[in-house]
This record gives C-alpha cells, structure tokens and sequence, in this order.
C-alpha cells in the first residue's frame, strides 16, 4: 500500500500472471497530487495495464486526469471521416469515442500497439467504459515483454538487432471506403510516412526487452524478403495470442483501464451484443530505441 501527498491510499492488487493490477485509493474526479502522478506511472511501468472501478466521471475530468499524467495525443485519423466505430470528440479532439451498436457491431479484434506507424507512438491509455453492452466486448492485453522472454535463443539473436517498418494501411483501407479523396490520403501519406522501429524495443522506464511488432501495423522486417520476414512475423505475432502473458478485462459502466502501450498489445473479443462505448484519452510517447 502507498500513500500520495494528500493522504489518499493507493491500494495495488496484481491480478497474476506476468501483467495486470487491480488499483483502489485514487479518484479520477479530483485533481491527482505529484505523487500520485509518480506513483501510477510506477506501477504502470510495473504493472502494464491497471484496472480503476467505479470511476463515474464526466469526459473533462478524464481529459484533465489525462493532462496531469502526460500531454494529450490527438489521433490523425480519427478525425477524418472513417465510417467505422472509432472517431475523434468534435469538441475535445484528444478525447476517442471507441462505440459498438447494434447498427454497427465493430470491435477492434486484431492484436495490436496503438499508432506505432508513427515516428513517436503512444506512451500508453486511458479508456473509460460509459456504456456497459449486454455481453461481449472484453479487452485482453498481452505482455510483450514476457513474450519476449519466452522466445527461443535462435528466435532472439536473428530479431535483437533487427529493424520493421510500419505502416498506417489499416486506416487507408478505411478512409477509402469512406470516400476519402485520394489527394488526401496522399497528403496523410506525405505527414505519416513508413517508419522504421527496432523489432525488440527496450522500455524505457524498466529496461526490459519487449517485443514491439503487431499485426495492425508491422508491415515488413527491414532486410528480410517477403517470404522469410513474413513468416517470422506471423511467428512473432503469435506470441500475443499465450495464455500465460495475457490479462482479460470484463468492463462494466464506470470502469478505467490505464496501459502501457510500449510494452503491450491489446485486442478486444467479439460476440458483442447491444451498445458498447468507451472514452480515451492517449498520452503522447517518444521514439522507441
């Protein structure tokens, strides 16, 4: 148990595994004190992923929550017209509507790091469930440092060294089908070009080694031709799907969930049935080394 400045009990309770903390003692209503700032991005480094219950908050308490943990990150294409289930507040851009209807039963199934087709990708989240579906719909986070671990020694010495490019292709599908025009798309190409990040990243707070290829975004292994690089990717990506590095979250209303994006990928189960939504807000990150 750690105490903040103000007196308030930071209570952390791992969940097992490798990854996951069920954390009491912090209100996301009021205003965090220093050490509560230090204190969560300790145990987010710890922990990957921490779980809040009960936090009925309105959207500008989260936003200003987010803005004491980090400077905010406003997602690109998010606030183009994609035509799917995940778009940007039109008042508060920083804040992502992430929803499921009926109408439309999206869910972001694939494995994946958030934006890391970019030069800077996501430091990590905050995502607040405001509307709890019927069944269906829990978020599932792998540990990419203990998949890391677990790789082969052969598997280690070809990728330790070893550089992929990512691409945003996920989303260019999506602004076609949208109707974009192609001169914009063309000029999101120019802004957000393919970038290159080391296939093992090193993280930046702890040290450890973590796997930082996803099948959203990893496109190639730098060197390697198609066939070769693409069969060790799909070997790597694979290493989300264990058991054992995963942690699963059941969302009910009023729920938070805080992760490392430079250490985790992330995916959402299908079978969603009724209205599922949820808010994030996504601190900015820095280059991975």
């Amino acid at each position: 148990m750690l105490a903040d400045e103000a007196g308030t009990d930071l209570r952390i309770t791992a969940r097992g595994g490798t990854i996951g903390a069920d954390v009491s003692g912090v209100d996301f209503g009021q205003p965090f004190s220093a050490a509560l700032v230090a204190q969560l991005h300790a145990a987010l480094a710890r922990y990957k992923v921490l779980f809040f219950a009960g936090q009925h908050i309105t959207s500008a308490q989260q936003i200003a929550r987010g803005r004491q943990l980090g400077e905010l990150e406003v997602h690109p294409f998010t606030m183009e017209k994609l035509g799917g289930a995940i778009f940007a507040d039109a008042a508060n851009p920083e804040l992502v509507v992430v929803e499921s209807t009926p109408e439309k039963p999206t869910v972001a199934e694939q494995w994946h790091s958030d934006t890391t087709w970019r030069e800077c990708p996501s430091l990590g989240s905050i995502l607040r469930m405001t509307h709890q579906p019927e069944r269906g719909g829990e978020t599932m986070w792998a540990d990419m440092s203990a998949a890391y671990a677990g790789l082969d020694p052969a598997t280690k010495a070809l990728i330790d060294d070893a550089a992929a490019l990512h691409d945003w292709e996920t989303f260019r599908r999506h602004l076609r089908r949208a109707g974009t025009p192609e001169s914009r798309i063309d000029e999101l190409n120019r802004h957000y070009p393919v970038v290159e990040h080391p296939v093992v990243r090193t993280h930046p707070v702890t040290g450890e080694r973590c796997l930082f290829v996803n099948a959203g975004f990893t496109v190639a292994i730098k060197g390697m031709d198609g066939e070769a690089g693409g069969a060790l990717l799909r070997h790597l990506y694979a290493q989300a799907e264990n058991p054992a590095y995963r942690v699963t979250h059941s969302w009910r209303a009023g729920d938070i969930a805080m992760w490392d994006n430079r250490s985790t990928q992330h995916a959402v189960t299908g079978g969603v049935v009724g209205h599922r939504r949820l808010e994030r807000v996504t601190l900015v990150g820095d280059r991975a080394f």
